[in-house]
């Protein structure tokens, strides 16, 4: 043990030295109230010699106690560390992880979560050691936690509604068993309930906080800190370009690749109006009135310009769906749209192309602004035949009838300028490849491990196939040439026999009963002597 080893080497030192313990305010879970008539109140370093352990945490505090006893040689502290937060959120990380995935409509909390957890932001931590080395206190154990009083219910709600969808479950404290990231020194400090607080730091250290009330009040720096240290940088690319070119293609690789979310004009439309019309049916309060109008404003603008929307309309629909949680956390590939300079200017702007410029960033975020766009184009022939060539199936029900489809080029090209055009429709990759080298790595999370273990199930199954194919073809083509040669073998067998028994046979014969009648020294050369001069074809 490094202490008991500093102990033992204390003589060999010229200086004076320091042992620092970080522990945990596990070590405090299973003490009992010092007021029984109220609960409430919370523990602090007075309680010291009343502090009770967690099961899983009475190895820590023996070390606890050890390293304090070695205080009477050279100076020692113990630091009882909070659960501890910030940059990559540690055992937070699940619930950050969750939201801001998106997978899950409704973030799980385990149990009813009205357990108080004492938690400190980890550049606090440090900043406690550093004034502890500083200042070398009397005192040789500490509390080191914030002034927050969050419970599990407060923590996770907040991060939800920064990053996720907003919406908590409440699950059975079982469930906690069965995910795979946590451990069992995890799933303890999320289930502690402990109120305590760090009187002595206060009162004799100069702390400068960073995090002083907590997770929940300072979430936006939080949730900022989180992004920055797991690389959670969201994308915004826009994929412009003529009908047909193949930008839905483009973008649906680019959103498997880099994780982004897909944005079609066509279906954030269809989507929203659905939205609108279900609260239109089904909710009945008094702030569901809006909703109702702005639903039934949307229809009625859509049957009086046959089935199209306003540009107003379709610019709030589309900023709308940027500035969801999703958009905004990971990023999206915008698809064909905007149309228009116009349609540009407004929507990432919210000014119109007549109005006086405003500073951009007090008109609008800036979150929904692309980063990259990229254009493709073609030429008109290559868009032409490729539309022509489509199946029936493809075509019925789209905008891709002969009619419409060449308006729809005739009207793009009045609105843009060519520009290098590229006609391969089978080469994706030379278009996704530069855009991908462009953008640069996925600034998103990396596979986890059920993905990582299902690639590789997946990779294992296709190349069990590939070698079952390539013995198949083996054997196939074996049998093949075995075919093959047998049916040569008796074409060039036949003839042969017949030759033999024809021209040749009947004279080896007579020249093999002159050689037993004769019977030579040399038998072999007799014969030939009499085969060349007896070849009925001599």
């Amino acid at each position: 043990m490094m202490i008991t080893a500093l102990h033992d080497e204390m003589d060999q030192f010229s200086g004076p030295k320091m042992f620092i313990l970080v522990s945990t305010i596990m070590t405090w879970a299973m003490t009992k109230p010092a007021n029984k008539d109220d609960p409430e109140i919370p523990f602090t370093e007075e309680h010291y010699s009343r502090r009770k352990a967690h099961p899983n945490f009475h190895d820590h505090i023996g070390l606890e106690q050890l390293v304090v006893k070695f205080g009477k040689t050279f100076s020692t502290y113990v630091v009882a560390s909070g659960l501890q937060y910030g940059m990559g959120e540690h055992i937070f990380n699940l619930f950050f992880k969750m939201s801001w995935l998106g997978e899950v409509p409704q973030v799980p909390i385990f149990g009813n979560g009205s357990n108080f957890i004492p938690t400190i932001h980890i550049n606090d931590l440090a900043g406690i050691i550093q004034n502890v080395t500083d200042h070398k206190p009397k005192s040789q154990y500490f509390v080191a936690v914030d002034d927050s009083k969050n419970t599990m219910e407060d923590i996770i709600k907040a991060v939800t509604l920064m990053l996720g969808p907003g919406e908590t479950l409440n699950v059975s404290k079982e469930e906690l068993y069965l995910i795979r990231d946590l451990t069992q020194t995890d799933i303890d400090s999320v289930l502690v309930n402990l109120r305590i607080e760090a009187t002595y730091l206060k009162e004799n250290l100069n702390i400068q906080w960073v995090s002083e009330t907590g997770m929940v009040e300072n979430i936006e720096q939080i949730t900022e800190e989180y992004k920055q240290t797991r690389g959670l940088l969201l994308l915004r690319i826009c994929i412009l370009g003529p009908p047909a070119v193949g930008k839905s293609t483009i973008a649906e690789r680019i959103c498997k690749h880099y994780k982004l979310h897909h944005v079609k004009l066509k279906e954030t439309i269809t989507e929203t109006l659905e939205n609108l019309v279900s609260v239109e049916s089904c909710v009945r309060m008094e702030d569901a009135e809006n909703d109702q109008s702005e639903a039934q404003e949307f229809l009625e603008n859509m049957n009086q310009n046959g089935g199209c929307l306003d540009d107003q309309f379709v610019i709030r629909i589309m900023r709308d769906k940027l500035s969801t949680k999703p958009c905004v956390n990971q990023g999206f590939v915008l698809d064909g749209f905007p149309k228009t300079y116009e349609q540009a200017k407004e929507l990432f702007t919210g000014e119109k192309c007549d109005e006086e410029p405003e500073d951009l960033q007090s008109k609008h975020e800036k979150k929904i602004i692309p980063e990259f766009v990229f254009f493709v184009d073609s030429t008109d022939v290559f868009l032409k035949n490729r539309v022509l060539n489509l199946p029936e199936t493809v075509v019925e029900g789209t905008s891709y009838t002969p009619e419409q489809f060449l308006r729809r080029l005739a009207k793009f090209r009045e609105r843009n300028v060519e520009n290098e055009t590229f006609n391969d429709d089978n080469e994706y990759l030379l278009i996704i490849e530069p855009i991908c080298k462009k953008v640069g790595k996925p600034k998103n999370y990396g596979m986890i491990l059920e993905e990582v273990e299902e690639e590789e199930r997946r990779q294992a199954e296709q190349q069990l196939k590939e070698q079952a194919a390539q013995r198949a073809e083996a054997v196939q083509r074996e049998e093949g040439e075995a075919q093959q040669r047998d049916q040569c073998w008796g074409e060039w067998v036949k003839p042969l026999r017949n030759y033999l028994m024809r021209y040749v046979m009947p004279t080896l014969i007579q020249g093999l009963i002159e050689c037993c009648g004769i019977r030579p020294d040399d038998s072999i050369n007799l014969l030939a002597e009499y085969l060349l001069k007896n070849n009925p074809e001599v």
